[in-house]
């Protein structure tokens, strides 16, 4: 970046319903790609097809309704994307950052005809999953790349940052803002939940390194000065259908938390904005929840978001151009399976 070269630099997440009619057909593209429902067409697009019908009324009336029926990814990604390209053109003014949703708007072909008539130099492919996995991450690049294909866009130096699960800014604002909750539950006895995403097991037994990327993110995060000796624990949410899933849950840490007369504090290590996940799920569901079980005090850390010191290590990463060779690493998973594509 300091090259001053035309830089297009992409941010990749996943998308949400913008309006309450969205809801539907964003569950159907969700559920119908073929990293998340791991089974052929013509059978995954009538499962998608089934979900989406069964779920869609339900959400409507329930998740969403609590977020005036959309959902604020678009936004806060939008807030990311301006800070991130405010810090950016420090040192390059050249650079843009712009956004690809994976599964609603504004999807990767709109992007990438957008970026296309930038007419960049180079183009940094950024993920906001810190943690890698197939379901996220390489789904959403597959996307970037057809979508790239077809804009004339795959002759143009492109570098991807496939995870940053140890980053030091992540790591550093996650740290920060679990400090900030932790100094309002002095005098309390407390157990930190670090909440992820669950994905069935099946995924991680053929070789997905999200699970362990969690890891390596909760280990690096309570290691950080200024944050105190932590009773912790990961934990798992949002499981959906019939398939183990990895755990233990996050209903299943509440309960032992009750058990153990412990309060909790959350925070959503695998998510750097607020959604329906964070708002509703953890915010009202698990807080109710927790509730009903007893745990004596339930607070919640806000996701990274516009953190100085987060948008300070996307910058960092923008500027390493770390993924050049793989940002995990040539024995990793993640590596090889993209490196197939």
């Amino acid at each position: 970046m300091a090259d001053g070269k035309k830089t297009a630099v992409v941010l990749l997440n996943l998308g949400g319903p913008l309006k309450q009619e969205d809801i539907r057909p964003f569950l159907f593209s969700f559920f119908r790609d073929e990293n998340v429902i791991t089974v052929p067409n013509p059978l995954r697009f009538l499962i998608a097809l089934w979900i989406s019908l069964t779920r869609s009324k339900g959400a409507a009336k329930t998740s969403y309704a609590h977020l005036g029926g959309k959902s604020p990814l678009l936004q806060n990604t939008e807030n990311q994307a301006a800070a991130l390209e405010r810090e950016l053109q420090k040192t390059n003014p050249a650079a843009r950052v712009f956004i690809a949703m994976r599964h609603w708007h504004p999807r990767a072909g709109k992007t990438a005809a957008e970026v296309a008539a930038f007419r960049p130099e180079k183009i940094v492919l950024l993920p906001l999953y810190p943690q890698y996995s197939t379901t996220t991450t390489l789904s959403a690049l597959q996307d970037w790349a057809r979508a790239a294909t077809k804009a004339g866009l795959d002759k143009v130096e492109t570098r991807t940052i496939c995870c940053y699960p140890e980053n030091a800014g992540f790591v550093a604002a996650s740290a920060a803002l679990i400090g900030e909750t932790l100094d309002k539950t002095a005098g309390e006895k407390t157990r930190l939940l670090f909440s992820a995403h669950g994905l069935p097991e099946k995924i991680i037994t053929g070789g997905d390194p999200y699970q362990k990327h969690i890891g390596r993110t909760a280990e690096a995060i309570v290691k950080q000065p200024g944050l105190p000796d932590l009773d912790w624990q990961i934990c798992y949410q949002s499981r959906v259908g019939r398939l183990k899933w990895i755990g233990p849950s996050i209903d299943e840490a509440l309960q032992q938390a009750a058990a153990d007369k412990t309060g909790v504090v959350i925070y959503p290590l695998a998510f750097v904005s607020e959604h329906v996940e964070t708002l509703v799920e953890l915010d009202l569901e698990y807080r109710h929840r927790a509730a009903e079980l007893g745990v004596p005090a339930y607070h919640r850390v806000p996701t990274a978001g516009t953190h100085p010191l987060f948008v300070a290590g996307l910058k960092d990463l923008v500027l390493s151009g770390m993924a050049a060779q793989g940002c995990c690493g040539p024995q990793d998973r993640c590596y090889r399976k993209e490196k197939k594509q």
